[in-house]
């Protein structure tokens, strides 16, 4: 049994209910109304994001001049390959949850509201993943 981990983030939280060590990981997350995460790609990680409550879209594409805005559908899994490019955005309070292959690989962070860099794999085992709440 895994106590789950709370992690802070700009745009509200994420519970990670995976072991580190795992090929794979489980996430549920809460983003606050009107926030984003980063516009971001990943060189090695798939995921598939779920949206449980609330209404938010998703930007998808393979370059920032072709991303294309979703408007997600609630239960409805949106599968993200590697080096495709993506963000998350709440239109109103949100619960997610992200199925994928475990943290691994670098987190290219194209775009941020609070201006995080990229994400390595040395950064993620930092406490809070490297990023200090501002609260």
């Amino acid at each position: 049994m895994t106590t789950a981990q709370i992690v802070d983030k700009p745009w509200g939280w994420e519970k990670i209910l995976t072991e580190s060590d795992l090929p794979y990981a489980c996430k549920i997350a809460f983003t606050h109304i009107d926030k984003r995460w980063s516009l971001q790609y990943h060189d090695k990680k798939i995921e598939t994001i779920t949206l449980l409550s609330g209404k938010a879209q998703l930007l998808v594409g393979p370059t920032k001049d072709t991303l294309e805005t979703i408007d997600m559908i609630p239960n409805t899994g949106y599968t993200i390959k590697p080096n495709t490019i993506h963000r998350f955005m709440a239109l109103t309070d949100c619960v997610t949850i992200e199925a994928s292959t475990g943290e691994i690989g670098t987190t290219f962070r194209l775009e941020d509201d609070v201006n995080r860099g990229d994400e390595t794999e040395e950064i993620r085992n930092l406490p809070n993943r490297g990023w200090t709440s501002q609260k």
